[in-house]
């Protein structure tokens, strides 16, 4: 599945999926961000099962604010709307993979 990009407009219908959704917390001028973003892109495309999400905390600083993003790279997993997991920081992705097990 494609990595949706999220925005005000969308965020609702996201944020209310039956499936797991990972949201990727991110900046175009973040160097850790850089180094996560293909590895969310490679979970989006290799898992049916979730819903992926890029959130660009310059272009929405609402949604940002909402999860209390203060760094970025921030992942969030929700499930059924409630954040399941939250992490902040470069990671590899058996750990990405890992927050959506919890």
């Amino acid at each position: 599945m494609a990595v949706i990009s999220v925005n005000k407009t969308n965020f609702d219908s996201i944020k209310g999926s039956d499936k797991p959704v990972l949201l990727d917390f991110y900046a175009e001028w973040c160097g850790p961000c850089r180094m996560v973003s293909p590895l969310v892109d490679e979970i989006a495309e290799e898992r049916d099962d979730i819903v992926v999400g890029k959130i660009n905390v310059d272009d929405e600083p609402e949604i940002a604010g909402e999860f209390g993003v203060m760094s970025i790279p921030t992942l969030v997993v929700l499930k059924n709307g409630k954040v399941a997991n939250q992490a902040v920081g470069a990671m590899p992705k058996v750990q990405i993979l890992a927050l959506l097990e919890d």
